[in-house]
């Protein structure tokens, strides 16, 4: 009996000491597992490194690159979270911006020869630009923005106070507060409003001389609005481009796949379309010219990606036949190669929004014509950008300060470059036309 007792001790003193032991390593194995599960999903591993840029070797492109240090800078994201392209581009989508300040500018209505009527909010500068110089920036905002996004505001605070006037578009049918007066809303590429834009910018300021901004979709807006037509490049100075997609067509073929998660992100997109047309859904019915129908109104309700949405309602605002008419004639790319004047083309490599290969397109386009400047940075996300040191994020962004320095480098360009070189800011007189890559 004793010794029975005996050998039941043994064993309980000999196991309970392992069990504790083991759970422990459990536990450890699941800290190591998260901890790598945190490693890859932040990207922390990931160094960071200064745009790579694409240029052609001619002397504007070597002072612009010599006078906007950003360009040839270490972009350095805040440490925890700003090497991941989902997290800067969720942190934009959701907050926009920190600290956001609140521009005063003066709301214009402009009517337009089918009925609609365009608006867009006009801020004066506060202070004098650096070259002394009447410089108007023209801003483009991404899909279904307008002036009052933090990302925006933020844009327009930080250029108003550097001496430029602001103009920003509020795409046709994206303001809450405005109704539609025409039945059609904003499209990928229609360049209506922002002529109507800069005719009246023009108009009301004979002297001023014009920077095209474009964010997103904008920046597709703003490429193929110059492109379109020579005469749009009259009194513009330059054109700057952040994280468009350049093909609408390619885009949308990329936008139904998983990788990177762009189909969620193709879901929520037209989450936020669907909210914005079914806001329009009685103007858009009461006005409707026959291009339209209510039960292409009603098919939204089901529609789960942009495309079934281009098809039943965006591409018929200008009767497209077809959903690859839309698309082929909605896209830049058809048009960017006419842009004459310097022209600034910025993409994010961790875009979760633009596909790797569609950045083939601005790199081609600035190894070829000498007016052309691509920066890829190596984090940045959907226009996040963001700046920090360990977790919190600081008011400007890369994005603005590097927007605005390729405008002032481009200013003084104009004010201070060589006879040789005054008839055409593209012009070069003495380095061979070469291609550069810093």
């Amino acid at each position: 009996m004793s010794t029975m007792s005996t050998l039941g001790d043994v064993d309980v003193h000999s196991f309970s000491p392992e069990l504790p032991a083991m759970f422990d390593g459990m536990k450890l194995a699941a800290v190591t597992a998260l901890l790598y599960i945190v490693v890859r999903c932040l990207n922390l591993k990931s160094s960071t490194a200064p745009p790579q840029i694409t240029y052609q070797d001619t002397p504007v492109n070597h002072y612009l690159i010599k006078s906007c240090p950003l360009l040839t800078k270490e972009y350095v994201p805040p440490l925890l979270w700003g090497k991941s392209g989902h997290l800067q581009t969720a942190l934009y989508g959701k907050m926009g911006r920190v600290s956001t300040p609140t521009p005063c500018g003066i709301r214009k209505f402009l009517p337009m020869q089918d009925g609609a009527t365009a608006t867009f909010d006009l801020f004066e500068s506060l202070g004098d630009h650096s070259t002394g110089d009447d410089i108007t920036m023209v801003i483009c905002p991404g899909i279904g923005n307008h002036s009052e996004k933090h990302y925006i505001r933020t844009f327009v605070d930080h250029s108003q106070r550097q001496g430029y006037r602001c103009a920003v578009l509020n795409h046709l049918g994206a303001l809450p507060n405005i109704e539609l007066t025409s039945p059609r809303m904003f499209t990928y590429g229609c360049t209506w409003e922002f002529a109507a834009m800069v005719g009246y910018i023009k108009r009301a300021f004979p002297q001023t001389l014009l920077v095209v901004v474009g964010f997103s979709l904008g920046g597709n807006i703003v490429c193929k609005f110059l492109g379109e037509n020579r005469s749009n490049q009259d009194r513009v100075l330059c054109c700057v481009s952040v994280c468009q997609g350049y093909s609408v067509l390619r885009a949308q073929e990329t936008f139904l796949q998983w990788d990177q998660c762009r189909r969620l992100y193709n879901f929520l997109m037209a989450e936020n379309m669907k909210r914005i047309i079914l806001s329009h859904r009685s103007s858009l019915l009461s006005m409707n010219t026959g291009k339209m129908e209510a039960a292409d109104l009603s098919r939204l309700h089901t529609s789960t990606s942009l495309m079934q949405i281009d098809d039943n309602i965006m591409r018929k605002f200008h009767g497209y036949d077809s959903l690859k008419e839309y698309y082929e004639k909605e896209s830049c790319v058809h048009y960017i190669h006419n842009i004459t004047v310097p022209l600034f083309l910025v993409n994010s490599s961790d875009d979760p929004l633009v596909h790797q290969s569609l950045l083939a397109i601005p790199r081609t386009l600035a190894e070829k014509k000498p007016n052309v400047i691509f920066a890829l940075t190596q984090h940045g996300g959907h226009l996040g950008f963001f700046e920090g040191d360990v977790l919190f994020p600081q008011p400007l962004t890369w994005m603005d300060k590097v927007v605005v320095g390729y405008a002032d480098a481009i200013c003084h360009w104009k004010k201070n470059r060589p006879p040789c070189q005054r008839s055409h800011l593209s012009d070069s007189c003495s380095l061979p036309q070469g291609t550069g890559h810093t």
